[in-house]
């Protein structure tokens, strides 16, 4: 059994304004052990890209606690540390940007946007430098040749692994991947994921990958976490979760995902309307407004997220008594 990396408990983000609070992420907890993949899935709106860039530290959260366990073993808060503590652990936990277009500095070399982080965080001299940065882009699978390049010269799937080599190169524990794929054709997509895979092998690597394309994340996480309106509604391992869903949102999102086999289609489950405004949420279970099964208590009470089997929780009232099957 491996130890645990994470452990997000009670972890918040509100958003303040002169008109507005809105809740965005709202007591999320859960716990990710070394080298697996914790998926975190919902539509847009959802939450799961405010609570991955809370936890890399991208955005200060309001409430909560991430305990890490660092490299040397040592346990700490990582939301709430000195400034000296910080920097050291900065370079065990990175992130990768959902957008290859928009987050790398169009005035900047591909050498010195992968090479930033190791000026950041570490002490190399001119060739340990260089060397370092031409075996991470080997890696990754891009051409040392071009180096000397700028972002606007790369295709969209060779933008993206620029930014995995970047966030690689510091030789991180932890990966926050937000949605890392979305942005690419089908064919780079399963090349990028690929390349995750053999990356978190051959170095170790524990991820949070954060996405809306439940076939990806199938494919990659051990455990998923389904998200609505700021809060988790399902967590399970993976196989459980497709197997024996029992929320009725993770259901709808499950019949959406497409079946390549025209013999063997799902009936695709509808929601009705937009995910609410997370300003001025529903009271009771959030999701009650789009709900087939929904009772007069779903209208009332929130549902607390409950283990209802060995490491499946589910936050629904109904969630004994309901039988839930994507055909």
């Amino acid at each position: 059994m491996t130890d645990v990396l994470l452990d997000v408990r009670n972890l918040s983000k509100r958003f303040v304004s002169d008109k507005i609070t809105v809740q965005a992420v709202s007591d999320l907890s859960f716990k990710i052990y070394e080298g697996e993949t914790f998926g975190l899935v919902g539509e847009s709106g959802s939450g799961k890209t405010t609570a991955g860039r809370c936890i890399a530290r991208v955005i200060d959260s309001t409430d909560g606690e991430v305990l890490y366990k660092a490299e040397d073993s040592s346990k700490c808060d990582f939301l709430n540390i000195s400034k000296k503590d910080y920097k050291k652990l900065r370079r065990e936990i990175q992130m990768i940007f959902q957008d290859p277009y928009a987050s790398l500095d169009p005035r900047m070399t591909v050498y010195d946007i992968i090479g930033e982080p190791l000026m950041a965080n570490f002490k190399l001299t001119k060739k340990e430098y260089d060397d370092r940065i031409r075996r991470m882009a080997e890696k990754v699978g891009l051409n040392v040749s071009y180096l000397r390049r700028y972002p606007h010269a790369f295709s969209g799937g060779q933008r993206q692994r620029i930014g995995i080599a970047r966030a690689l190169i510091t030789l991180p524990r932890l990966v926050v991947c937000d949605e890392a794929v979305s942005a690419l054709d089908v064919s780079v997509q399963a090349q990028t994921i690929n390349l995750l895979k053999e990356l978190q092998a051959e170095f170790g690597l524990t991820y949070i990958f954060i996405s809306h394309d439940l076939s990806v994340v199938e494919y990659i996480s051990d455990k998923i976490g389904v998200m609505y309106l700021g809060k988790l509604v399902e967590m399970a391992e993976t196989n459980e979760l497709f197997n024996n869903t029992k929320h009725p949102y993770t259901q709808a999102l499950l019949s959406a995902v497409p079946v390549p086999d025209p013999l063997n289609q799902t009936v695709r489950i509808p929601l009705d309307g937009e995910i609410p405004n997370p300003g001025n949420p529903p009271s009771g279970c959030h999701f009650h407004t789009r709900c087939n099964y929904c009772q007069d208590i779903c209208k009332k009470e929130i549902p607390k997220l409950s283990e209802i089997a060995e490491n499946h929780f589910v936050a629904c009232h109904r969630a004994e008594e309901l039988t839930l099957q994507i055909q």
